[in-house]
């Protein structure tokens, strides 16, 4: 597949939905990332399972994580994902995925994947002003759309290479 520009994403809200528009400003160096972060050689590189309705930033996405050297696996709906996540035999080591999707929401395809894979993080992402509030609820990591690519690549080292910490169900729910 051939190296794509990363360049800037701004999320405009159209009918409720958030809607991208690619600018021609690029960002600066797009390797300034720490060097923990990348794989040593000859070390199978970590795997990212991103899933996002959106197009553009599927692909946007999925470049930013490649270049800094992780195993990505781009899924566009929660039907590709689970089929993605069910035929891959090696560890995904995080989830990445949208909040809002047409088929399914982003914690419910979470809760899903973990049952599967309780050793796979997670982290969630919206362009919607309440998306932290949705995640706080389920416990899971989360960055707010748009991000620069050096947010994206700090927020995912710093998830995958810190301890883990028990993401699980016992959250707060105002319902009950």
């Amino acid at each position: 597949m051939p190296k794509l520009p990363v360049v800037a994403v701004e999320a405009a809200v159209s009918d409720r939905r958030i809607c991208p528009r690619r600018r021609p400003k690029r960002f600066g160096p797009t390797r300034a990332i720490s060097v923990s972060a990348l794989p040593l050689k000859g070390e199978v590189p970590e795997t990212i399972l991103v899933v996002e309705d959106d197009p553009a930033i599927l692909t946007l996405v999925q470049a930013i994580l490649e270049d800094a050297g992780f195993e990505v696996l781009a899924a566009s709906s929660v039907e590709n994902a689970t089929r993605v996540e069910a035929q891959f035999a090696r560890t995904i080591h995080l989830l990445l995925s949208d909040v809002m999707m047409p088929d399914m929401c982003g914690p419910d395809l979470a809760d899903t994947l973990k049952r599967r894979r309780p050793e796979m993080r997670v982290m969630l992402m919206s362009g919607y002003a309440d998306g932290a509030m949705l995640v706080l609820n389920h416990g899971w990591h989360f960055i707010q759309k748009p991000f620069l690519p050096t947010a994206l690549l700090a927020r995912v080292t710093d998830l995958l290479h810190t301890k883990v910490r028990d993401q699980g169900t016992d959250h707060f729910d105002p319902r009950k």
